[in-house]
């Protein structure tokens, strides 16, 4: 049987943390700055939790990372 791959597009967007979750980057935060507020700007530097839902699907294309 041959190896199980990463799908290398999801590999390079999430990241596996210490527990076992998966982190993400925040969308918006690629123009248009302008409009949004300071405070807006710097949350949406912060890492975000894949959410319950989604993390079913990630799972199965980040076969070899651990936990």
């Amino acid at each position: 049987m041959p190896k199980m791959k990463s799908h290398r597009g999801a590999a390079k967007r999430f990241r596996k943390t210490g527990s076992g979750r998966v982190k993400r980057a925040r969308a918006f935060t690629s123009h248009m700055f302008s409009h949004k507020s300071q405070k807006q700007k710097r949350n949406l530097r912060k890492p975000e939790l894949v959410s319950k839902s989604d993390y079913k699907r990630i799972k199965t294309l980040l076969p070899k990372t651990k936990k």
